[in-house]
């Protein structure tokens, strides 16, 4: 049986090398008229791609509705229900969120790349380094989840809605450790194209979630504390059978090869790429926090955070399909500056954003038709739903150029640019976006609408530069960049990391 696995396992790996050669030589090709090539690269692009993108956007989508259904059930309870756990969610949660999400994807820079140069043995090594300095992370936010009550009211939010928002954070905690097991294992199935999976996995939790999370807060009354708690439950359910999958099936036989003490040196190498990815998203996560923490100190906070919160509970929904395609873009351009392909790596970037961008085009025509009446999928408010309609073309235009901007982020860790993402977000983000959008929030008076305002010119900055950087990128450099990393691992015995 383990000869069959194994075979198995390499007849995958064969079959994707043998595809990512054979685009290679169509783009190469110069014999072969433009028109032509075009077509049949943009065929075998578009094959893998969405082989990559459908599995990744259905895991991101369920897993960002877990936490949106959750978030449906406490609205039912009441205005200040919806407002606590909007402001659990959005002023606490996304800070452990972002940090473990960025610090977990240094993992998605290097086996992706390892995994294209067929350094197989590597990638179980850095999912264990990743996983063991996460958790490590993990114990002081578990501090500031313990004192969100007095954070939040320190940062000015009202009382009533901190307090509330700080019983939903207790049940939080055991979540912040899963995500710390979560995201490792994720970019370690991603960069070997192992996604359906985490799929599968992620619509048979949501099924549990669901069902739990009606008993906890219509059936025994736990209010928002049961809701959190099993919320925390079935990100646990996702992690535990993740790893299952990985230990036991037949597809990652290559990449793992059981727990070893190898994970435990260079680790302080791998802390500093790690550090490097987390402020890049970090920054950027962190930004929609912030935005929704200056919400809760307008005038009328509570219509203000209500309508907000619906509005960027949308917008993650649909900005996880962009997430999806953001994980396609990573895979497939390390994959292929790992196996020496730059005319591939090039093309993908092009394909994945264009793809990207006309899904989300669509999905700003459709807020706009049905602005009158998204807001009751949350909240039975009228004055709730004519605020949340106010924001509707912000909502339309953020979700236009999150069809793009995330894409390009995938790029940026598919090649290794963390650190120069990072300085790109400090200053579209807080050097622009927060104080423009402060200023015609409260100088101005125009609530909700000015402060989203800034955010869309922080974020359509930031869309400029990186399309500029990307643009700009000279591709046989970067897959020269990706060899002397495989070299720097036969070398020196240990992980390379991107400079």
């Amino acid at each position: 049986m383990d000869s069959d696995t194994s075979r198995s396992s390499s007849e995958v790996s064969h079959h994707d090398e043998t595809v990512s050669n054979e685009l290679e030589e169509i783009l190469t090709n110069n014999q072969s008229p433009y028109s032509k090539r075009l077509r049949l690269a943009s065929w075998v692009e578009l094959k893998l791609l969405f082989r990559l993108a459908a599995p990744a956007v259905i895991v991101y989508l369920l897993n960002n509705v877990i936490s949106m259904s959750t978030q449906i059930f406490c609205g039912h309870l009441g205005n200040l229900e919806l407002a606590a756990v909007s402001l659990g969610n959005n002023g606490i949660q996304v800070f452990a969120y972002g940090l473990l999400l960025g610090m977990g994807s240094a993992v998605e820079t290097l086996c992706g790349q390892a995994y294209g140069g067929n350094r197989y043995e590597s990638l179980g090594i850095y999912l264990q380094k990743s996983t063991i300095l996460l958790m490590v992370t993990a114990l002081p936010l578990a501090v500031i989840y313990i004192f969100s009550k007095p954070i939040l009211i320190l940062l000015g939010e009202p009382v009533n809605i901190a307090s509330a928002a700080a019983v939903f954070v207790y049940g939080l905690i055991p979540q912040i450790f899963a995500y710390a097991a979560n995201f490792p294992i994720q970019k370690f199935l991603q960069s070997q194209s192992i996604i359906a999976p985490s799929a599968y996995i992620s619509a048979g939790a949501l099924v549990v979630h669901l069902f739990l999370t009606w008993l906890a807060v219509f059936r025994w009354n736990w209010g928002l504390l049961g809701a959190s708690l099993v919320l925390s439950l079935s990100w646990w359910i996702m992690v535990v059978a993740q790893f299952v999958y990985i230990v036991m099936g037949k597809r990652c036989r290559n990449t793992w090869k059981g727990f070893s003490l190898q994970a435990f040196h260079g680790l302080w190498s791998f802390f500093k790429l790690s550090a490097a990815s987390a402020v890049m998203l970090c920054l950027e996560t962190w930004y929609f926090q912030i935005l929704v923490l200056i919400a809760g100190l307008l005038k009328n906070s509570e219509v203000e955070l209500d309508s907000l919160s619906v509005c960027t509970t949308i917008s993650g929904w649909v900005f996880m399909i962009s997430v999806g395609f953001n994980a396609a873009a990573s895979v497939r351009v390390s994959n292929e500056l790992g196996a020496g392909h730059p005319k591939s790596a090039s093309f993908s970037v092009v394909v994945v954003t264009s793809c990207s961008f006309i899904i989300s085009v669509m999905a700003a025509i459709v807020v706009m038709i049905f602005r009158d009446s998204i807001s009751y999928i949350f909240t039975e408010g009228e004055v709730v739903a004519k605020a949340a309609s106010d924001l509707s073309p912000f909502l339309a235009a953020t979700l236009i150029l999150n069809g793009i901007q995330p894409v390009l982020s995938g790029v940026a860790v598919g090649c290794g640019w963390q650190s120069v993402v990072a300085y790109v977000n400090v200053g579209c983000y807080y050097l622009v976006s927060v104080p423009v959008g402060v200023l015609l929030g409260f100088k101005f008076n125009l609530g909700a609408k000015g402060i989203w305002s800034g955010m869309l010119g922080g974020t359509l900055l930031q869309t400029m530069i990186l399309s500029w950087v990307t643009l700009r990128t000279d591709w046989n450099k970067e897959v020269e960049k990706a060899k002397n990393r495989l070299k720097t691992w036969d070398d020196k015995r240990q992980p390379p990391l991107p400079e």
